[in-house]
């Protein structure tokens, strides 16, 4: 398995990352299965390995005076879905993760960290513009998570940094979407997911988005389309909508099971659209039909 190292603070675990490169691990719901090697046989790992579930700076779920939301990178799907402090999309993602046992031993850092396009806690935080917070013995820095992961399995982390938290801005939507489409309602890697948010006011878009996951190498959210409702009154909608849909289809990958993704996708965002314009009272909107 090579060498793996336990430490017990946080700067332990940052000269560990800056001299040996040890990988952090903490649930391993993807890593110990991207190592596996076979039945009987223990993984087989490329570099040494630290296991970080004991820095206790990494966990917990904040809230700020101006709304802000901070999870700490070892915080798991179970913690973020029983939480009311935190957004009502990356709850709702969080609490269809996997089994019971995978969404109390996964982290929201390996998550991210893992950078699956199929990952389901990227998706709405992307929405959000929530920030991740990297931090290795030069200091912090945070960026946009949209900027962070860079493609499939890829992302901006240095070789010296580990990640400590996610930063969620405050907002205040009048409207909100949450669709996850897999082969089964529980325990399922999502096929097509789908978050989507909007701020009206006295019957005019002010804010809207929208993204997706696994409808490419990472999370899409076009700011193109975005941009095609804001400043629009609700009435608008109809004749607004084949360009906006247009917009969305030219966003997502040509080999991301193409027919499927762009007419489910397309679905979804119709649908969320037109409860829009019909003035939903209950401003969470709900899709149970399957994609």
């Amino acid at each position: 398995m090579g060498m793996t190292y336990i430490p017990t603070t946080l700067d332990e675990a940052l000269k560990l990352r800056s001299r040996i490169k040890a990988r952090p691990l903490a649930g391993g719901s993807d890593l110990m299965v991207q190592s596996r090697r076979g039945i009987g046989l223990a993984p087989q790992f490329s570099e040494p390995l630290m296991i970080i579930t004991e820095l206790g700076e990494l966990k917990g779920i904040r809230k700020t005076e101006d709304g802000t939301v901070e999870i700490g990178a070892l915080t798991t799907p179970s913690e973020i879905a029983s939480s009311t402090i935190v957004p009502w999309h990356v709850r709702q993602a969080a609490s269809g993760m996997g089994a019971i046992a995978l969404r109390n031993t996964a982290t929201i850092g390996g998550n991210i960290g893992n950078a699956s396009p199929k990952g389901d806690l990227p998706q709405p935080l992307i929405l959000l513009d929530a920030e991740v917070v990297l931090v290795s013995l030069r200091g912090e820095r945070r960026m946009l998570l949209d900027d962070f992961i860079l493609g499939s399995k890829k992302t901006a982390l240095g070789d010296d940094e580990i990640i400590k938290s996610v930063i969620i801005p405050s907002h205040d939507f009048s409207y909100l979407f949450y669709r996850k489409i897999g082969m089964r309602r529980a325990n399922a890697i999502s096929k097509l997911s789908l978050s989507a948010a909007a701020v009206v006011k006295d019957g005019e878009i002010i804010d809207f988005r929208a993204s997706s996951g696994a409808a490419g190498p990472k999370v899409i959210r076009s700011r193109e389309a975005e941009n095609i409702l804001k400043g629009h009154a609700i009435g608008e909608i109809p004749e607004l909508l084949p360009s906006f849909l247009s917009a969305w289809d030219s966003a997502i990958s040509p080999h991301a099971m193409p027919l499927y993704r762009r007419n489910t996708t397309k679905r979804m965002l119709s649908y969320f659209l037109t409860a829009i314009n019909n003035g939903d009272d209950e401003g969470i909107v709900s899709e149970e039909a399957d994609g």
